[in-house]
């Protein structure tokens, strides 16, 4: 996969074959090794791996365990991967929704400003197929995620705030069929968010406050999707 020059300029090597500058890094996992988990990505809650789809190799979410509500095995480890020793009370919340897989991008220190993109393809799921862009992920375990998701075809910006989740906002009547790569985007602006599937713009929110934190990737139950190509291009640096 080429890049284009704004790209290109100050590349950097990642792991999980990530390609960044200053102002952006993108995941295309090709150089994963499959059955394993990312590289890139520190799978706090669920079974996050490398599949293959075809030819190509994707990051795939495996729901099919989800009702016996565990996180991922090491836990404590993971946390402190992503919040050194501040990771005590992110842990204590992030017990209390294993029922929403997550994995949170490592070399992301705090974004604020830019856009988030990501594809992704619901394989099954009888509950549900939710592929979903995590952002605003606090040292306490607290989060936003815009997410899509193939059986609802609808477009939710969710908040979960001391492991408690609620909507912010519904969009309905987004068609998102399984079985098919589909663009999910989200652009953050200071409180301003706004959320694209498919490149058109679905969603628009202002929130209370700016948004500053992690980011990852986010899903729900028995959900078994792919992810591949997730990009982050910041304008704050």
């Amino acid at each position: 996969m080429k890049w284009s020059r704004s790209f290109a300029l100050g590349a950097l090597a990642l792991a999980g074959a990530a390609t960044a500058s200053a102002a952006s890094s993108r995941y295309d996992f090709s150089g994963e090794t499959l059955g394993a988990e990312p590289r890139a990505f520190v799978a706090v809650v669920g079974v996050w791996r490398i599949d293959p789809d075809g030819a190509n190799k994707a990051l795939a979410v495996d729901g099919t365990k989800w009702s016996e509500g565990q996180p991922s095995a090491g836990l404590a480890d993971r946390a402190r991967a992503v919040y050194g020793e501040r990771y005590a009370e992110f842990l204590d919340n992030v017990k209390t929704y294993s029922y929403f897989p997550i994995a949170i991008a490592k070399d992301i220190q705090d974004f604020h400003d830019g856009e988030i993109t990501v594809r992704f393809k619901g394989i099954r799921g009888r509950i549900d197929q939710g592929a979903g862009i995590l952002f605003n992920v606090k040292p306490n375990g607290d989060y936003l995620a815009m997410r899509a998701n193939c059986l609802e075809n609808n477009l939710v910006l969710w908040k979960v705030i001391q492991g408690k989740r609620s909507s912010v906002k519904w969009v309905r009547n987004t068609p998102t069929p399984s079985g098919q790569w589909h663009d999910l985007k989200l652009e953050v602006h200071g409180r301003d968010l706004k959320g694209y599937l498919d490149g058109k713009l679905y969603l628009e929110h202002t929130l209370s406050e700016p948004v500053s934190g992690k980011i990852g990737l986010w899903s729900k139950a028995d959900s078994y999707v792919l992810f591949d190509d997730y990009t982050v291009v910041t304008s704050n640096q």
